[in-house]
């Protein structure tokens, strides 16, 4: 069940990015009257799931349906030549007759969507209607602005989608955070952090110069860092963040874990009934394990974890009375108790009026952007390997976010749900900025280099570019899908 729920949400958010992308280029097209052929969620070759067509005012549709070519081999002079179809000697109820009217549909192979734009060169590579003489209603008869709006109407969507949604999430919701200023003690780093460069007892107090006591945020901006200062040992320090310490952090399983805010070893929930009936209590303080002092309920959890399947001794402290425990620790080394509720105090949630979410809808999408970027320099980094974590449809799959009640239950946390959504769609509008031929920005820098030098690109160049494109671009596909079933055979997924 919980693997279906994933899996909706993909297909949904997927969908979702792909249909209102393809409508930001759609919509541009049929005002300045542009003819657009298709308009498809998910990729049809051979065939579509679903597809209807506005005939002589009517609406027909159709289920399974075979896509029928729009070229026919002939006999000329003894030699065999495809050209188009003859749509003059086509019934009147076969759907290519109709090519003004934009055929809808639904593909098979979920892998994004498509506007196929008359006149224009796409993934689709017909050169057969290229090489006939410009019609008024083809892309490439129109003045370079309107083509460099219709291109850039999709990534444009992308970003605004992004923009109401974080918008939106902020005015209903609110944002919640954890303030690390407000934790008088020392972060607790592990060994990844001191590969970093950290050591116990520094209190960070700036992220390449800049402040940072959002804890979700901190993580992420020492991994993006080049420079940490600190407070250590009572003076005040900068030190470059180490490569080494960055790589180990990206093969963790969760690489932001290698710094925590600690908290005493007050014990505030307890799961594990043997560990109950052996005398423990909410409110207890652990104040030593072994005979060996815990300050810290980090120093608690490691230490129980080192006695994993054994018997250990600890004292708590309870009433102001030093209390001492037997406590048997589970084979996975825990004793079924946690002190994170201490962590509420901590936290703080931030309200928005309708006119302030406006504004921080924007804010939240820029900085969503911009870490995403960011994070370009970790992928390329030869130390860090952080292409090694780049995943595609089953990665996604298996991280989209899901919320499970006490009882086991299943269900969608629509507030993740839409937050991944709005993180995704600036990351579909940046991956489409790109200047590589097969994506928006391809088109885009041609249609710049039109508006700049006057003169259109040669057509043979635009074929040959987005032939290049679109083998680079499947190839990419079928390396990130490799990557993804590797991981699901060896269990590292």
């Amino acid at each position: 069940m919980e693997l279906a729920i994933k899996i909706f949400q993909f297909i949904l958010s997927i969908s979702i990015l792909v249909v209102l992308h393809e409508l930001g280029h759609f919509l541009p097209a049929k005002w300045f009257k542009t003819r657009a052929e298709k308009f498809f969620l998910f990729f049809d070759p051979w065939f579509s799931i679903f597809s209807m067509k506005k005939i002589n005012g009517k609406w027909q549709y159709k289920f399974i349906s075979k896509n029928l070519p729009d070229t026919e081999i002939i006999e000329v002079n003894g030699e065999k030549k495809e050209v188009p179809i003859d749509i003059s000697q086509l019934p009147d109820s076969d759907w290519r007759k109709h090519p003004e009217q934009t055929k809808y549909g639904i593909g098979w192979l979920p892998f994004g969507g498509y506007v196929k734009i008359a006149g224009m060169i796409d993934e689709s590579m017909d050169k057969e209607q290229m090489k006939k003489p410009a019609q008024p209603w083809e892309f490439r008869s129109k003045p370079a602005w309107q083509r460099l709006i219709i291109m850039l109407g999709g990534v444009t969507v992308n970003f605004f989608l992004a923009w109401i949604i974080f918008g939106s999430l902020s005015y209903f919701n609110g944002e919640t955070s954890f303030d690390t200023s407000k934790v008088d003690a020392p972060m607790h780093y592990t060994e990844i952090a001191k590969a970093m460069g950290f050591k116990d007892g520094d209190k960070i107090l700036k992220v390449d110069g800049k402040v940072q006591n959002n804890l979700d945020k901190l993580s992420l901006d020492i991994l993006l860092s080049d420079q940490i200062t600190v407070l250590r040992d009572g003076k005040e320090m900068t030190f470059n963040t180490n490569d080494d310490g960055k790589a180990l952090a990206f093969k963790d399983p969760n690489p932001r874990a290698f710094l925590t805010p600690r908290f005493s070893a007050v014990i505030d929930t307890i799961v594990n009934p043997k560990t109950e009936a052996a005398g423990l209590k909410v409110g207890d303080q652990v104040v030593a394990l072994n005979g060996k002092k815990i300050a810290y309920y980090d120093e608690l959890r490691e230490a129980v974890g080192k006695n994993a399947g054994k018997t250990i001794n600890v004292d708590v402290l309870r009433g102001g009375t030093e209390v001492p425990l037997s406590l048997e620790v589970s084979k996975e080394g825990t004793l079924g108790i946690s002190s994170y509720k201490q962590a509420e105090k901590y936290a703080k949630t931030e309200h928005f009026t309708f006119a302030q979410s406006i504004g921080r809808g924007y804010t939240r999408s820029i900085e969503s952007l911009t870490y995403q970027v960011k994070q370009f320099k970790l992928i390329f980094n030869k130390k860090v390997q952080g292409y090694k974590k780049v995943g595609g449809p089953l990665a996604i799959i298996k991280n989209m976010p899901v919320e499970k009640s006490k009882e086991g239950n299943v269900s969608i946390n629509w507030t993740m749900f839409w937050g991944f959504t709005a993180m995704f769609s600036v990351w579909l509008a940046f991956l489409n900025l790109i200047p590589i031929p097969g994506l928006d920005g391809g088109h885009v820098l041609f249609t710049l280099w039109e508006v700049v030098t006057g003169k259109p690109v040669p057509q043979k160049v635009l074929e040959n570019a987005q032939m290049i494109g679109v083998i680079f671009l499947l190839g990419l596909m079928v390396l990130i899908f490799g990557s993804d079933i590797f991981k699901a055979l060896t269990g590292s997924l």
